[in-house]
């Protein structure tokens, strides 16, 4: 357990990364997805409800995005910083899942 407890400690900010990189993976999903229901119904009703819903995905993924740029988490202007930050992202949670 403190192993646990050290690992988890020392991993804040790549898991606040990992959690806010997942997050704005899913809320992308769910514009698609949205998107693809509203050209797909023609329940008029629906289509509205739908439509409040994409706005609200979209919304959702602009504070995201926000939080990822002002934590330095995401670097969309510069894809070689940004590829950087991903690879050692992905050594660092590859490291964790093997203790």
């Amino acid at each position: 357990m403190d192993k646990l407890i050290e690992i988890l400690g020392s991993a804040r900010e790549i898991t606040d990364q990992v959690i806010g990189t997942d997050l704005l993976v899913t809320v992308k999903t769910g514009i698609i997805n949205t998107a693809k229901a509203i050209n797909e119904t023609s329940n008029e009703q629906l289509r509205t409800d739908l439509k409040l819903k994409l706005h609200e995905h979209i919304e959702q993924h602009e504070r995201i995005f926000s939080y990822m740029m002002e934590h330095g988490y995401y670097f969309p202007k510069t894809p070689q910083q940004q590829i950087h930050v991903l690879n050692e992202t992905a050594e660092t949670v590859l490291t964790l899942n093997k203790d």
